[in-house]
């Protein structure tokens, strides 16, 4: 497949692919016109590194995995850790989220009772008084 072809079957831009080439995601063999021809199975490796991202993997995170995908049935107990690494993370980031939350709602809180329109002491309500 040429980059056009690769291009319009993934809904990735040009500027993508050679973008992921550049970091090894991706691997095209030139022809002797030095175009670019990429494998059928390529399609299905970006359909990989895009739903891998929409997951949360970073593309840092998806080369580190990317010789574990070379040999699918060696490496399920790998794939699987770096699964359970990931969840991990996203409980760290909800917990994290989750205190900033409470922190944020506290001071909210605490705010609102100094508020001037509320009569706190020094605001408009106050000095008409």
């Amino acid at each position: 497949m040429q980059i056009g072809e690769i291009s319009a079957a993934t809904g990735l831009s040009r500027d993508t692919l050679r973008f992921y080439e550049k970091r090894g995601l991706l691997r095209a063999r030139r022809g002797s016109n030095g175009y670019r021809d990429y494998p059928p199975e390529a399609a299905d490796w970006l359909r990989y590194i895009r739903l891998a991202q929409s997951l949360g993997f970073t593309l840092k995170e998806i080369e580190a995995d990317l010789p574990l995908l070379a040999a699918p049935e060696t490496s399920a107990p790998q794939l699987r850790a770096a699964l359970e690494r990931k969840l991990l993370d996203i409980d760290a980031r909800i917990a994290g989220l989750g205190q900033l939350r409470g922190e944020l709602a506290r001071r909210l809180d605490a705010s609102m009772l100094e508020c001037p329109l509320q009569g706190a002491a020094g605001g408009p309500a106050a000095a008409a008084a």
